[in-house]
């Protein structure tokens, strides 16, 4: 009798080693695919659009011999005064060329753009003076202006870091996820499209009512007359009579 328990004992130890192999078994198996999907299968949280601070630039070309902004490079720099004034969270870089040919015009275009940005509301303070030397001297010398802003970015697009074929360890392909890449450029053009970054985490404050046409509407509503409004000449924008 006391074989047959040994017996007995020695197989139900060997059962439970083997349950306790396959499971152990099992999560290993499953490991890569536990891996892979973590990815997210939602383009927004593949590629989220974050908002970060980035450079708004313009660029003013300056020739040899004439000083000074043509026409449409003086609504260029009070475009950038006025969007600075709206968007803008730190000083106008300006960076004027030096040792070069055009040197001397670009110092003169240089007092007539920071002119033009007083005018447009920048302070001078907020006007910053860089010289540089351009890399190739054969080029022609530009002033370029830029300053920080609150941008709204997504990507960087164009990683495929699987496979789109069929394969054995493409898990993605044997369950029909979206690939990678997918949605990204579209998530950039969005981004690139927001005119303000704070839309995207809260809404906007509401305008006040206006109050005249409220009050009209209220006056009628008490007097029983319909509050909707008559317009006489909507019947002129019509092309036929058709169902009167």
């Amino acid at each position: 009798m006391t074989g047959r328990a040994d017996h007995h004992r020695t197989l139900y130890r060997l059962g439970a080693l083997v349950g306790v192999s396959v499971a152990l078994a099992a999560c290993r198996s499953g490991g890569d695919e536990l891996t892979t999907a973590t990815v997210p299968n939602d383009y927004r949280l593949r590629h989220p659009i974050a908002v970060t601070e980035a450079d708004r630039s313009m660029v003013v070309f300056v020739g040899h011999g004439r000083p000074g902004l043509t026409a449409p490079q003086r609504a260029d720099v009070m475009g950038l005064a006025r969007t600075w004034t709206r968007e803008g969270t730190g000083a106008i870089i300006a960076e004027v060329p030096v040792d070069t040919a055009n040197a001397r015009t670009a110092g003169a275009t240089y007092q007539e753009i920071r002119s033009l940005l007083a005018a447009g509301g920048v302070p001078a303070r907020a006007i910053t003076l860089r010289n540089y030397h351009p890399d190739d001297p054969r080029t022609l010398a530009t002033i370029r202006l830029s300053y920080p802003k609150i941008a709204a970015v997504a990507g960087p697009c164009g990683l495929w870091p699987e496979d789109l074929g069929p394969s054995i360890d493409d898990f993605g392909y044997n369950q029909n996820r979206p690939y990678y890449n997918l949605g990204c450029a579209s998530q950039r053009n969005l981004a690139a499209m927001i005119d303000n970054p704070a839309d995207l985490e809260q809404p906007r404050v509401e305008t006040p009512a206006y109050s005249p046409r409220r009050d009209v509407a209220f006056e009628r509503y008490r007097k029983g007359v319909s509050t909707t409004t008559t317009y006489p000449e909507a019947d002129k924008a019509k092309l036929s009579d058709t169902g009167k």
